[in-house]
């Protein structure tokens, strides 16, 4: 379809070579001398472009956009001026103009700027496109030959950066050909954990670092002493099913404040809360606490909050490293307890080390699954994206972190396992003290028919506790997760397409944890 340019300038007929020009190049150009008339054709017909000179007898330029914008707010105007002004340009700037340009110009800024304008996003999509198709072979390559953490690291991270590249995106098939992929990844890195995963937990019992990746027990050694050895304040930041497709989803947002540095570490299993978190607060791997600590362990058939004794957890880190700072510990449930937070900022603000626990996204998944409006609003993983940036974007927990940068302070921002999207339910058998969790199981007698369930039978050989001798756990992969056989058509279909955790994914697993340093 031909696209329609207005151009408004009342020395026209000196601008007839660039009209050629455009002309040429398949677009029709529709010529005035002055606002009035221009104001008066986009009233009458459509426009998918003007340029407006801002220098015109009569109504100036910027008056001409003031009145083109009332009557078409999409509509995208071109400021043509002699002027350098800096004033000009923030006037046309702040009256939303889709680009500027300086006189004298040449044919192909002009077309620069159409493109820009009209074309971006079928270029963007274009480019895309290409650039995908070249890197679908190299990542296939990597999955196949991959035989490391770090290696595994890299391949998630590429394609959750081309699943931020597809957000929005009208060509589905394209779409669709990553997400196999990615469930292709998730296959083959299933199998690279149950391999490997009994050496690391192996290793860490050990205290050994070398040929491991980093895992929930390391970070407060890894990342929180050395920030706490600075002169500067700490803030540990911990947001519950915070994954890394999350966290580049709201990364722009923190560029005024902070330079950030990104890293990935590995969650232990199973990538829930009891386990994940208690474990990244107490450097402990969840038997480690309930053998020297069982009086802040709960057992999973226990009712009571299995990460209430967070607070407590870290005070016997702290008291192992010999570290005398006094800390705060904050959970945020709600918005309402942020804002109490802000108006005691002072106060936290004479505490060297400060703890904030952010549950909203552990929350909103679990909303997902019992309430119909937050599971139509997060059906996928793009929606959870935007869900959560949106959140973020309009919370008082981003006014709190911009209180941090201002007091100059760091921030050492994680969480302590992702969620995944499920879709493909396996049967599963075991008794009356099986937990309830979709993505594994722990208890006696446990039975399934499935090749991609993972099975601890010794639990102890990898730091985890049990209620017995005899129990074992199941882990789910990729996007599996466990129903039992009572009433199984409708567990599936009431499960199906939400968002769990617990289990082996690269979702799960692979976690951000980045250094947000503040700006000077």
């Amino acid at each position: 379809m031909q696209n329609h340019i207005l151009w408004v300038d009342d020395e026209v007929d000196l601008l007839k070579p660039h009209i050629m020009f455009l002309q040429q190049k398949g677009y029709d150009i529709v010529t005035v001398t002055n606002g009035h008339d221009a104001i008066t054709l986009v009233q009458q017909q459509r426009f998918d472009l003007v340029f407006l000179d801002e220098n015109m007898p009569g109504i100036t330029g910027l008056e001409t956009l003031q009145a083109i914008k009332e009557i078409h707010p999409s509509l995208p105007v071109v400021m043509v001026t002699k002027s350098e002004e800096e004033n000009i340009m923030d006037q046309a700037i702040g009256s939303k103009i889709a680009d500027y340009l300086i006189k004298p110009m040449l044919p192909s800024q002009m077309l620069m700027s159409i493109k820009k304008c009209l074309h971006a996003n079928e270029i963007t999509h274009q480019q895309q496109t290409t650039g995908f198709q070249q890197e679908f072979g190299k990542i296939a390559d990597s999955i196949s030959e991959a035989n490391s953490f770090e290696s595994w690291c890299n391949i998630y991270k590429k394609i959750v950066h081309w699943e931020l590249e597809f957000t929005g995106s009208r060509d589905r098939d394209l779409l669709q050909i990553l997400l196999t992929q990615k469930y292709e990844a998730n296959a083959t890195f299933s199998k690279f954990v149950r391999r490997n995963y009994e050496t690391w937990i192996t290793l860490l019992l050990k205290q050994q670092k070398q040929n491991r990746p980093t895992l929930s027990p390391d970070i407060f050694g890894k990342y929180i002493i050395p920030q706490l050895e600075t002169e500067k304040q700490v803030f540990f930041v911990v947001i519950d099913n915070f994954r890394l497709d999350q966290w580049r989803s709201i990364q722009t947002l923190f560029s005024q404040w902070f330079d950030c540095h990104e890293d990935l570490y590995c969650s232990i299993l199973p990538t829930a809360t009891q386990y994940a978190r208690n474990a990244l607060f107490s450097a402990l791997m969840p038997a480690q606490i309930e053998q020297q600590y069982p009086n802040l362990w709960l057992e999973e058939n226990e009712e009571n909050c299995k990460n209430q004794h967070e607070a407590e957890l870290l005070q016997t880190l702290l008291n192992r490293y010999r570290i005398n700072y006094s800390f705060t510990y904050n959970k945020i449930n709600e918005d309402s307890y942020c804002n109490h937070l802000l108006a005691q900022f002072g106060t936290m603000c004479r505490t060297k080390f400060n703890v904030i626990v952010i549950n909203f996204l552990d929350m909103l998944s679990h909303a997902g699954t019992d309430n119909k409006v937050v599971s139509e609003l997060a059906h996928d993983e793009a929606a959870f994206r935007a869900l959560t940036r949106t959140w973020f974007e309009h919370s008082n927990v981003y006014k709190l972190f911009c209180q941090i940068a201002k007091n100059n302070s760091t921030v050492i921002l994680t969480t302590d396992h992702g969620t995944t999207r499920v879709d493909n339910a396996i049967k599963i058998i075991g008794d009356k003290t099986v937990n309830n969790n979709l993505r594994y199981k722990m208890g006696k007698n446990l039975n399934w028919q499935s090749k991609n369930v993972f099975e601890i039978s010794h639990p102890k050989n990898v730091g985890l506790p049990t209620t017995n001798l005899s129990s074992s756990y199941a882990f789910c992969s990729g996007r599996d997760f466990f129903v039992y056989p009572n009433n199984y058509n409708h567990y599936v279909q009431y499960y199906k397409n939400t968002f769990q955790h617990g289990g082996i994914s690269m979702e799960e697993m692979l976690i951000p944890i980045i250094t947000l340093t503040p700006k000077q």
